[in-house]
């Protein structure tokens, strides 16, 4: 029996949730469950709970991400969150930020697969990336980094005045606790923890929710930034 074998049904809530592009969800999901398997990008064991754990628990983001928002996805992975919030909100300018080709690679072909025409896949890190990417509303994450070196590589990314949205699970209050200071000397102006799906996902999905102000990233990445764009603009 292959692994795509091993995929549930979908529940009956992931058709109310992807709607019109659930037939597209369904077949993420088999992907994820075959070649994201095959490649390494998630565990075997991961492919009973994809629906619950992963499809779902990512798209429930929606909920507290603006409409017509650009957005970026740092440490994508195999998608997640970034696919599941591009098939429910098509409103959406998004950036899948990955360094790694395999990755990157699997993406692409997901994108391409499903004609998200709204997603964009870049390779890198997002301090490579920081003055050449656009700034951008929104910043998500899941499972990449504690909330303090999280939000070093994310915030920086961010337009005055944006958000960074981490999906995180138990650990997301005591994250919030640490990461204080350092949140703060980023350009942080509020930070809250907001829970997420009631009525599609049980346990509600964690986020993170990091507000900056005028200077996402503070003032040293405000120079770096202003430094790239000159080396821009003498190219």
């Amino acid at each position: 029996m292959t692994e795509a074998a091993e995929l549930p049904e979908a529940p009956a809530v992931a058709r109310e949730v992807f709607g019109e592009r659930f037939p597209d969800a369904v077949r993420y999901a088999e992907l994820l469950a075959d070649a994201g398997v095959r490649r390494g990008l998630i565990g075997p064991r991961e492919v009973p709970r994809l629906w619950e754990r992963h499809l779902l628990n990512c798209a429930v983001l929606s909920e507290v991400v603006a409409e017509g928002v650009s957005v970026c996805d740092v440490g994508s992975g195999a998608g997640l969150p970034g696919i599941p919030l591009a098939l429910v909100r098509p409103d959406l300018n998004i950036t899948l930020l990955e360094p790694l080709l395999r990755r990157t690679t699997f993406l692409t072909e997901v994108v391409e697969l499903l004609g998200l025409e709204h997603v964009t896949v870049v390779r890198g890190r997002a301090e490579e990336v920081l003055g050449t990417l656009p700034p951008v509303h929104v910043v998500t994450a899941r499972a990449v980094a504690p909330l303090e070196r999280l939000a070093g590589w994310g915030v920086p990314l961010l337009r005055p005045y944006g958000e960074m949205l981490a999906l995180k699970g138990d650990t997301a209050e005591e994250e919030v606790k640490v990461a204080s200071a350092a949140l703060s000397k980023l350009g942080a102006v509020t930070t809250s923890v907001v829970q997420v799906g009631e009525g599609v996902v049980d346990p509600l999905s964690t986020v993170v929710r990091v507000e900056v102000g005028e200077s996402p990233g503070g003032v040293r990445f405000a120079t770096k930034k202003a430094k790239a764009a000159r080396a821009r603009r003498r190219r």
